[in-house]
């Protein structure tokens, strides 16, 4: 009887042991997996990543050209005001020069009120 407990005990660690080696290529199994899995989505993300970046590079690119459209035209009217008003202060100069020096000198006095 102690040849059949002991070939039985010794088939039950065979088990045992087969078993627990199954486990173990499970387990790195699932590792290698996890670390597939996490690569694939590193890789997902930065062409996703490298996607957007595109659309807004070509975005800013689109909308930059309007701005700097618009940036161009309000610095040509800002131009044409001021050559306006150049052209008023010279056409007027004159006239603005002799009320000064007639302001200065030949003060009028005028009281004020409070």
């Amino acid at each position: 009887m102690s040849a059949q407990n002991s070939a039985g005990i010794q088939t039950l660690l065979d088990a045992e042991r087969d078993a627990s080696k199954i486990v173990q290529k499970a387990r790195e199994y699932r590792t290698k997996r996890v670390r597939e899995a996490r690569d694939e989505a590193k890789k997902e993300i930065e062409a996703y990543r490298a996607k957007k970046e595109e659309e807004y590079k070509k975005f800013e690119s689109e909308h930059t050209q309007g701005n700097k459209a618009a940036e161009e035209e309000a610095n040509k009217e800002a131009d044409a005001q001021i050559a306006k008003i150049r052209e008023a202060g010279k056409k007027n100069q004159d006239e603005v020069i002799n009320h000064l020096l007639e302001a200065v000198f030949n003060p009028r006095p005028e009281p004020i009120a409070a």
